[in-house]
């Protein structure tokens, strides 16, 4: 070739270094984790500027979660199908954009669908996260410890929400908790851009919209007719048509799913004994975890009287605690197998959760906080890196993204339906009062139906989750998962 011609032919990209795509990856569930949480200790404030009722309040959180947790598998498999990085950036965009709009917000309905846009964003960025990380790096133990990080990350942006929260709304306002994120996501995504690879396993088949829709709608309306409750009681019309329409738009997305060529979620792939007992696990923790960083600033602010920023530091230990469980989880699965270790956290996080419900008006700030929040942070932390590995380990390429979004699906969507229940046990405990000791009461409600929900999944872990140390090699399955694969893959042909 003349030299000219080797001058002016462009220069290959150099492969970026596993490191950075996992930091890029991580970066981008950083974000979307950190908004479930960073808004909590803005409420009171979000309250004032907005006029915003109780079940305003609850629905700040529930709009991202919902949206969030019904267009997450949608999300996962417009991944695999249209590539992992261009999703990894539109919805990174989307969820920018849509901060910049919930930041700018004027009344209460606009900020409502800004973070429903948000949750939508999220939902499309969070399975590309772990897909391509897990793309990354071969399977195995540096995967395990790559998955460990992802999740500590994770987990980190849920901790931290409170106290990024606390300092953006002392010093500035509650807008900030927002805004903070048009910086941030502009710098992942020009980073996402210029160092990220593509990569799908598409093979032309459309996405199952309707599934999403019909996904995202029962959610909603489900846990719009469990809040209701607190005003109006079981019994009410007000609460039994939408918690029947949320029960028979799920049970339609069911019929949908079985009977589309293209299903959002093949219901075979929850034969699998992996992918459902992981799921089943992650659904009942969500529903207890995610309600702890909620009620945890809500009782320092509304009962302790800290300021918001006094609750963000206040969490820092727990903050400390599950970055500490999930990096120290691929060490203690070596040892104990993912099924004993996802069983022994969710244990240590149910303990947690028992000592909180002994919360008085008056608590010290070690017993009534630190101490349980450390429990109930260090057991989350020790039980979600195995539950996502079991989850995503064996997965065919053309799955990955599926079921990428659907560990995440369960976690947000025990977390949003759980969160509803929860307020709901609350509000009625306290009776409408917002004394101190009333306030107390609810909470304290809240940590005992934890404490119950994780008991009954470290039951569920120890008797369903496949003994993972049991594997001959990184990514072998028994017959039984393997015949079921096949069938999955078969009906998804068809």
């Amino acid at each position: 070739m003349p030299r000219a011609a080797r001058l002016r032919r462009p220069a290959r990209r150099a492969t970026p270094p596993t490191w950075l795509v996992v930091a890029l990856a991580c970066a981008g569930q950083f974000l979307v984790v950190l908004d479930v949480s960073v808004v909590n200790v803005a409420l009171p404030s979000m309250r004032t500027g907005l006029g915003l009722g109780e079940q305003g309040l609850q629905w700040v959180v529930n709009a991202y979660a919902i949206a969030f947790a019904g267009f997450m598998l949608l999300g996962g498999r417009a991944g695999d199908l249209y590539g992992r990085k261009r999703m990894f950036l539109a919805g990174l965009a989307l969820f920018t954009l849509a901060s910049l709009g919930g930041g700018l917000a004027q009344e209460g309905g606009h900020l409502l669908l800004a973070r429903a846009v948000q949750g939508l964003g999220a939902a499309v960025l969070a399975p590309a996260t772990l897909t391509i990380l897990t793309a990354a790096v071969p399977e195995g133990a540096a995967r395990n410890r790559a998955i460990a990080t992802w999740t500590a990350v994770g987990a980190g942006g849920g901790a931290a929400g409170g106290l990024v929260g606390g300092i953006l709304v002392d010093l500035l306002s509650w807008r900030w908790v927002l805004l903070i994120n048009v910086p941030v996501g502009a710098v992942v995504l020009t980073g996402a851009a210029w160092y990220l690879a593509e990569s799908r396993a598409g093979d032309g088949r459309r996405l199952d919209l309707p599934g999403a829709v019909l996904a995202t709608a029962g959610l909603a309306t489900l846990a719009y007719g469990i809040s209701r409750t607190e005003a109006d009681g079981w019994t009410a019309a007000a609460t039994l048509v939408p918690l029947l329409a949320g029960l028979a738009l799920l049970g339609l997305f069911l019929a949908v799913e079985s009977r589309t060529a293209t299903p959002l979620m093949p219901l075979g792939l929850l034969r699998l004994r992996p992918v459902a007992s992981a799921n089943a696990a992650m659904f009942l923790s969500g529903s207890a975890m995610f309600c702890m960083w909620f009620f945890m600033t809500l009782y320092a602010q509304n009962v302790l009287g800290y300021s918001p920023l006094e609750a963000g530091v206040a969490l820092i230990p727990s903050s400390l605690a599950v970055i500490a469980g999930s990096k120290v989880a691929p060490r203690l699965m070596r040892v104990l197998g993912a099924r004993a270790l996802a069983a022994l956290g969710t244990a240590v996080a149910a303990t947690g959760f028992g000592w909180q419900s002994t919360l008085t008006a008056d608590g010290a700030y070690v017993t009534a906080i630190m101490i349980p929040g450390v429990l109930m942070m260090l057991g989350a932390g020790l039980a979600t890196t195995p539950l996502a590995s079991l989850a995503t380990s064996g997965t065919a390429p053309g799955e990955a993204g599926l079921v990428s979004g659907l560990i995440n699906t369960s976690r947000i969507m025990g977390g949003s339906l759980g969160l509803a229940v929860m307020s709901t046990l609350a509000a009625a405990r306290s009776g409408g009062s917002t004394s101190p000791d009333a306030l107390t009461e609810g909470y304290a409600l809240v940590f005992r139906a934890g404490t119950a929900v994780l008991g009954a999944g470290t039951l569920l872990m120890w008797l369903w989750l496949p003994r993972g140390e049991k594997r001959a090699g990184p990514g072998a399955e028994t017959d039984t998962d393997t015949g079921a694969r096949r069938g999955v893959r078969g009906r998804a042909a068809r």
